[in-house]
């Protein structure tokens, strides 16, 4: 009966994959419970809540969910907000509990609506400024714990406050979270099949004890089953209405990115096809549990998702194991967690900020369009000292505006401004028609119409998958594309790699100035695309293929 709906052949696989996603998010998840303010069983809480009911409900197969830094950096700041709102943590609570519950039901109404549809259509430096903005964040407030002293609560307060770091750190502290570091990037390179976080965590904690060192630990976490902690939703004050719905808006907009990016990460490694819209309820259902339990919410995580599939997990019952197993360590380790020093978790927590970072944003910076570099700054900026929500929506609002911008100097210009055209229904071009009746099994023509932006880069991408297996080649016309910002040139990228992957050979015709400038600009030329592959025309382009295929 149970093969009807489960392939008992993926079971030790699932297991596997399941037990090894879950020690990987051990250690984490205590690390971002102290992050976010609330202690490091409010992390435990979460990865349990999230791992388990994302796993049976969402719509990702092989996904490990759990705390993740933007998440927790949200959460983080959510907590310090309603503390001030309040005046203590106890009598914030019920707004920190609500703003995380509304959050979820947010993401579960996101996937009734579909509005997974729209998140892709965020701009790549938005995304980028914001990611590593959170990877900064994560950086900057760990800096005093890794030392041995208690952090100011904002980013800004940690900049003014850095003489205090040099003139009164504990240096065994410092000591615990360098060697917390160390082993960190060191254990992979001798061994793979633990997870080094694991391994940093323990050997360190264990030495801290036995060392009797003086330094500041997580201390007493309750162990057992959580209760549920709604008893403060219903004295909460008008005052902190719009402080709810802001932040457990972003908190459903950003888990639910997250997740999806994780979601495509699982897809590509797997060959498989995830369900956006469930997937977002499997999150929503997720994170609105583990509030009411006084857990932080999370996402998809990249990681635990990796070593997930890596390890043999093919089905949701490998995500709900990692879950499980989650569950197994509250009930039967919580005392020892209080041993933790504060530093090591610390010491865990910087190499994932700087992880988070996104280095390839920073690399192109200089290359790419100035109007998407301008934004990536500012958001990246706001992020790290102000506020992450004005941070994303500052950062769509010029984003789009600066393409509006550039979109009315090409029409001055005396060009046409199109749309992206498709490959279903589209006919071949007059120039093509001799060319496309005779190899159209063989070799695809893409029109390209208009500016490749942000707007367009998740469609472009979607419709280069769906090109059948017997192609040899793809051709791309570029006549009609005056102008490419860095979403484009990004998904342009992606897409060639996908191409390559395949075995399709990848061929440009009449690049403009601006594009092949840029295309140059981040080595996809001659990287990717090498330049006896690009031609004026597309008559040149038939020649070429004639020869190297003999058509």
């Amino acid at each position: 009966m149970i093969s009807k709906y489960y392939d008992i052949k993926n079971l030790k696989g699932d297991l596997t994959g399941g037990l090894v996603a879950g020690v990987v998010a051990l250690p984490l998840a205590l690390a971002f419970g102290v992050q976010s303010g609330l202690g490091a069983i409010a992390g435990l809480y979460g990865a349990i809540a999230v791992g388990i009911f994302a796993a049976i409900f969402g719509g990702t197969a092989t996904q490990a969910s759990g705390p993740t830094g933007p998440m927790t950096v949200v959460s983080a700041a959510l907590v310090v907000a309603a503390i001030e709102l309040t005046g203590s943590l106890e009598s914030a609570m019920g707004i920190i509990i609500l703003t995380f519950l509304l959050g979820g039901v947010l993401q579960i109404v996101f996937g009734f609506l579909n509005i997974a549809s729209y998140i892709k259509y965020f701009p790549y430096p938005v995304v980028s400024g914001f990611m590593s903005g959170v990877g900064l964040i994560i950086i900057i407030l760990q800096l005093f714990p890794f030392a041995g002293l208690s952090s100011p609560k904002s980013t800004w307060l940690v900049m003014l406050d850095l003489p205090r770091l040099f003139t009164l750190f504990n240096w065994q502290a410092l000591a615990l979270g360098a060697l917390t570091v160390f082993i960190y990037y060191v254990f992979p390179k001798i061994t793979k099949v633990i997870p080094s976080a694991l391994v940093a965590l323990v050997v360190v904690s264990i030495t801290s004890y036995f060392l009797q060192w003086d330094v500041p630990i997580i201390g007493e976490i309750p162990s057992g089953l959580p209760d549920l902690q709604i008893d403060g939703l219903l004295s909460i004050s008008s005052d902190a209405y719009f402080l709810i719905a802001e932040y457990a808006t972003v908190l459903a907009i950003l888990g639910s990115i997250d997740s999806l990016l994780t979601s495509v990460i699982a897809d590509n490694m797997t060959k498989t096809k995830h369900n956006s819209n469930r997937e977002l309820i499997g999150q929503g259902i997720g994170n609105a549990v583990a509030a009411i339990f006084g857990g932080i919410p999370g996402a998809g995580a990249t990681k635990g998702t990796v070593v997930n599939i890596n390890s043999g997990g093919r089905t949701r019952v490998s995500g709900t194991v990692h879950g499980l197993f989650l569950l197994a360590v509250l009930l039967g380790l919580g005392k020892l967690a209080a041993y933790i020093p504060l530093s090591v978790l610390a010491g865990l927590l910087i190499p994932i900020g700087f992880k988070i970072i996104d280095t390839k944003g920073f690399k192109h910076l200089l290359v790419v369009p100035r109007a998407d570099a301008f934004v990536l700054i500012l958001v990246l900026l706001v992020t790290t000292f102000g506020s992450l929500i004005q941070a994303v929506g500052m950062g769509l609002l010029l984003a789009c505006l600066l393409f509006m911008k550039r979109a009315s100097d090409i029409s001055e210009e005396g060009m046409e401004v199109g749309t992206l055209a498709g490959f279903d229904g589209e006919k071949p071009w007059q120039d093509e028609i001799e060319f496309y009746e005779t190899f159209k099994d063989q070799v695809y023509i893409k029109h390209l119409y208009g500016p490749l932006f942000f707007g367009f880069t998740s469609h472009f991408q979607s419709e280069i998958k769906n090109i059948p297996p017997q192609i040899k080649s793809l051709i791309i016309r570029m006549d009609r594309v005056p102008y490419i910002d860095q979403s484009g040139l990004y998904a342009l990228e992606n897409a060639i790699l996908d191409l390559e992957e395949k075995g399709v050979m990848v061929i440009l015709t009449a690049l403009q100035e601006q594009p092949l400038d840029k295309l140059k600009s981040i080595d996809i030329i001659p990287d990717l695309i090498d330049e006896s592959h690009i031609f004026e025309n597309i008559d040149k382009a038939f020649d070429f293929l004639k020869t190297k295929f003999k058509l």
